[in-house]
């Protein structure tokens, strides 16, 4: 077992998440709060999934309820964090642009079987990267649309359309949300060694399965993320998703 669970376990937790709250606090970055809620959050939502996922995995109908659920919770996540007003719910679209036909694919070649045990895990890590993705592009996007607004007013004083004259200012900052996938999938065995890989050797695969399983794991989350960040900013571009802030002819009507 990698790590045991017991008390000693606890307790180094407790320190880890009060250490990063007192760092954050320390350093005045303002997210102490958070960082203290998430780590709370976490403990609470994966002890009722451990407590639930032996009974879902071995149906599918709660399995496909799990995986809805695990969407819907994506969305509003993802959704919130990209803009505060109702049009937040448009990033649904990346979300299930990116991951829909991923999963689709790996069912009908049957690289996936049609089980929980292995549906869960795999869509839950291609819900997280397009959801990683999603957030990290439509804030860029609008963030540089909102200090930028000046110039997408002037491009379409030149005649550029509405869309066309977002995009040439937010697609180089959208694009920058896929830097981390692509730094993990480039350094992957030389820095670290992902989780998909190590629980395959936990779980008695050898090291060449645990290696193909990882790989198509990073594969799969590029092209995943790579699908979100351009269905973001295009979305971004045509005003579906936008803040309700000063500039609102460069953040969307």
């Amino acid at each position: 077992m990698l790590l045991p669970v017991n008390i000693t376990l606890g307790v180094v937790l407790v320190v880890l998440l009060a250490a990063a709250a007192g760092v954050a606090a320390f350093a005045t970055l303002g997210r102490s709060r958070e960082i203290v809620v998430a780590g709370l959050r976490a403990a609470v939502q994966l002890a009722a999934v451990s407590s639930l996922i032996g009974w879902v995995v071995h149906a599918l109908a709660p399995t496909f309820a799990f995986i809805a659920l695990m969407f819907g919770v994506a969305v509003w996540t993802a959704g919130r964090r990209v803009t505060g007003n109702r049009t937040w719910w448009w990033v649904a679209v990346p979300i299930g642009v990116g991951v829909v036909p991923v999963v689709a694919a790996l069912l009908l070649t049957g690289l996936v079987p049609v089980r929980g045990i292995a549906l869960i895990p795999v869509t839950g890590i291609l819900i997280g990267g397009a959801l990683t993705a999603t957030v990290q592009g439509g804030r860029r996007a609008l963030d540089e649309l909102a200090t930028r607004y000046g110039e997408v007013e002037a491009a379409m004083a030149l005649g550029f359309l509405d869309r066309d004259a977002r995009l040439e200012i937010a697609r180089p900052a959208a694009s920058d949300a896929l830097l981390p996938g692509l730094d993990q999938t480039r350094t992957v065995g030389l820095v670290t060694l992902p989780g998909a890989f190590v629980g395959m050797l936990l779980g008695g695969a050898s090291p060449v399965q645990a290696g193909a399983v990882q790989l198509f794991v990073l594969v799969a989350l590029l092209a995943v993320q790579a699908a979100a960040v351009a269905a973001v900013l295009e979305l971004v571009a045509r005003g579906r998703l936008h803040r309700a802030a000063a500039g609102a002819s460069a953040g969307g009507r």
